[in-house]
């Protein structure tokens, strides 16, 4: 499954509890709870190139699937994580005691990051 295109976020739970969890600051999680984020994929066999863009927040990260890459966080850190297919339609990671889960279905893509018992879900489209 190719997973290239543009998606908007449509929804999100727990978005405040988890992003002060990671550690980002008030008044940043306050501009961003309501930003409707843009992902853009670029998915060509095993390498993959993610630009996340949140207001004047941009996120690049490019990996290949199943080696280690170095990845940038939505805090502006960067961790050392290895992001693995399962089935057809998932890429998981962990880093920093994150577990990221995105499943694509179709135009849909939901990502789930657990850290803790806080479980951050986000439902995007593609545009």
């Amino acid at each position: 499954m190719n997973f290239s295109g543009k998606y908007q976020v449509q929804s999100q739970e727990n978005f405040e509890p988890f992003m002060k969890a990671m550690g980002l600051p008030e008044d940043l999680i306050q501009k961003g709870k309501d930003i409707k984020g843009v992902s853009e994929i670029v998915h060509e066999g095993k390498k993959v190139k993610l630009t996340i863009t949140y207001g004047s927040k941009v996120i690049h990260n490019e990996f290949t699937l199943g080696e280690e890459c170095e990845l940038e966080t939505m805090t502006g850190e960067k961790v050392k994580a290895v992001v693995k297919m399962e089935g057809d339609n998932k890429m998981v990671t962990t880093f920093k005691g994150v577990k990221s889960v995105t499943e694509f279905n179709g135009d849909t893509i939901t990502n789930t990051m657990t850290l803790g018992d806080i479980v951050y879900k986000r439902v995007s489209k593609r545009i």
